[in-house]
C-alpha cells in the first residue's frame, strides 16, 4: 500500500493514533484527578468540617466558597461554548466552523464539571437528590439551577453534539478500521447525499435557535440565585443576570481561544485555524470584557453612592479590606485584557501570542470575579449584628478543584482520540 493510500485511510486529526507523550499526559491527568477523588472521599468521611466553609453569623464564616465559585465559572464556560457553536450555525460564520465542535465539547465538559461541583458542595449528595424531588419548589431559582442549568444543559449539549457529529461519523466509518462499526452506528444512517446534507443543515439551524434561547434562560436563572437575594449585600441587583451572561461569554471565548491555539499547534492545523479566526475571537472577547467592566462599575458606583451601611462595609472590604488584593488584581487583569485587545484592533496589528494571553487573563479574572461575587457578601455586611466572617479554603477544597480541572482536561484529551475534535473541512471529506 502506497504512502498516499495509507494517509487516505487514516482518521482525521490524529483520531485512533497514540503516542508516548499522549500516554504520559493521560497518566498525569489521571494522577491529579485521583488525588482530587481522594480529597473528596476524605471530605465525605470526615464531613465538611475539613473545609473552610462555616455558617453565616455566629459561626463566623461563609457557607459558600470555592465549590459554588466553580459552579458559576464552569456553568458560564458551558454556556459560552454551546452559544458560540449555535451562533456559528445561525450566523453562518463559516471560518469558525473548524472550532464549532471544539466549543460543543467544551460546553459538555463544563456542564459535567459544574454538576460535580454542586455534588462536592453538598454534604450528603444522595440525600440532596432525594430531597430535591420531595421538597423542591419550582418557583425557586435554586430549582431552576438543577433543572435548567444542570439537567437541561447536559441533555441539550449532548443532543447538539450528537447531531453535529453524524456527518463526520459517516466519514470516519468510510475510512474503515477497527472502529468503523462504532462510527457507523454513531452516524445513525446518515449518508453524504445532497438531500441529507440539506436536511442536516436545516435541523441544525432550528436546533441552534432553540438551544440559544435555552442557554440564555438557564444561565440567567443561575444569576437570579444571587440577584433576587435581598438579605445579602451586593447581590440584589437587576444587572446580575446580564453581567453573568457577558462575563461568561468573555471567559468562554477566551478559553476557546486557548484551545484553538493548542489544537493549531498539536494538530498542525494552521491552514484551517487561521489568524482571522483568532482576530474574530479577540475582538469579540474585547467587546464582552468592556461591557462587563461597565456593568461592574455601574453596580459598584450605585452601591457606593446610595447603598445602605451593609453595602458600604462590603465595598470597604473589597477596596481596602481582606479582599482588596484580589479585587485590584481582578480589575487590573480585565483592564489589561481590554487594553491589549483594543490596541491590536486600533492599529490592526494582531499578534497570536497577545491574543492567547488575553484569553488566559480573562479566565483568571473571571474566576476571581466569581469568587468576589460569592464570598465577600457572606462574610461582610451582615444585616444582623453578627461579627465579620472569615473564609480560608483548605487543602481539601483546593485539591478537589484541581482534580475537577484535571478531569475536564482528561475528558477533552480522550475525546480527541475517539472522534475528530474539529469539524472536518470539505477538502478532507472529498479526500
Amino acid at each position: 500500500m502506497t504512502a498516499q493510500a495509507v494517509e487516505a485511510r487514516m482518521l482525521p486529526y490524529g483520531v485512533g493514533s497514540y503516542s508516548l507523550r499522549w500516554l504520559i499526559v493521560v497518566l498525569a491527568l489521571l494522577a491529579v484527578a485521583g488525588v482530587g477523588a481522594y480529597a473528596y472521599t476524605f471530605q465525605l468521611t470526615e464531613g465538611e468540617i475539613v473545609t473552610g466553609m462555616r455558617d453565616v453569623g455566629t459561626a463566623g464564616g461563609a457557607p459558600w466558597g470555592l465549590y459554588i465559585t466553580s459552579v458559576v465559572y464552569f456553568a458560564g464556560v458551558a454556556f459560552a461554548g454551546l452559544a458560540l457553536a449555535a451562533l456559528v450555525r445561525l450566523l453562518r460564520l463559516e471560518f469558525l466552523r473548524p472550532l464549532s465542535r471544539t466549543a460543543e465539547v467544551l460546553s459538555f465538559v463544563g456542564a459535567v464539571l459544574a454538576t460535580l461541583s454542586i455534588i462536592v458542595d453538598v454534604g450528603e449528595p444522595l440525600d440532596a437528590v432525594v430531597n430535591l424531588f420531595l421538597y423542591s419548589r419550582p418557583m425557586s431559582p435554586f430549582f431552576g439551577t438543577f433543572t435548567l442549568v444542570i439537567s437541561g444543559h447536559l441533555i441539550a449539549s449532548l443532543v447538539y453534539l450528537y447531531l453535529d457529529a453524524r456527518r463526520d461519523a459517516f466519514l470516519c466509518a468510510v475510512k474503515g478500521g477497527g472502529w468503523a462499526g462504532f462510527y457507523r452506528r454513531l452516524a445513525g444512517g446518515y449518508q453524504e447525499t445532497p438531500e441529507q446534507r440539506e436536511r442536516h443543515e436545516r435541523a441544525s439551524f432550528w436546533l441552534s435557535l432553540g438551544v440559544l434561547t435555552l442557554l440564555v434562560t438557564e444561565y440567567a436563572t443561575l444569576a437570579y440565585v444571587f440577584g433576587t437575594q435581598t438579605g445579602r449585600p451586593g447581590w440584589f441587583s437587576a444587572l446580575q443576570a446580564p453581567d453573568f451572561l457577558v462575563l461568561a461569554g468573555a471567559s468562554g471565548v477566551g478559553l476557546i481561544t486557548i484551545l484553538a491555539f493548542v489544537l493549531r499547534r498539536v494538530l498542525n492545523e494552521q491552514e484551517h485555524v487561521t489568524l482571522p479566526v483568532f482576530i474574530w475571537l479577540s475582538n469579540t472577547m474585547t467587546l464582552l470584557v468592556v461591557v462587563s467592566l461597565f456593568f461592574f462599575l455601574t453596580q459598584f458606583l450605585t452601591m457606593g453612592y446610595a447603598g445602605l451601611s451593609p453595602e458600604i462595609r462590603l465595598i470597604e472590604a473589597l477596596l481596602q479590606g481582606p479582599y482588596s488584593l484580589l479585587f485590584w488584581l481582578t480589575s487590573g487583569l480585565l483592564v489589561l485584557c481590554f487594553a491589549l485587545g483594543t490596541a491590536q484592533a486600533l492599529f490592526r496589528r494582531y499578534h497570536l501570542s497577545l491574543i492567547v494571553l488575553c484569553g488566559v487573563l480573562v479566565n483568571l479574572a473571571t474566576m476571581d470575579r466569581r469568587y468576589l461575587s460569592v464570598v465577600p457578601s457572606l462574610t461582610h455586611g451582615n444585616l444582623l449584628p453578627y461579627p465579620t466572617g472569615v473564609y480560608n479554603p483548605t487543602w481539601v477544597e483546593y485539591t478537589i478543584i484541581l482534580g475537577l480541572l484535571a478531569l475536564g482536561t482528561l475528558l477533552y484529551v480522550l475525546f480527541m482520540k475517539v472522534f475528530p475534535i474539529m469539524e472536518v473541512p470539505e477538502s478532507r471529506r472529498e479526500g
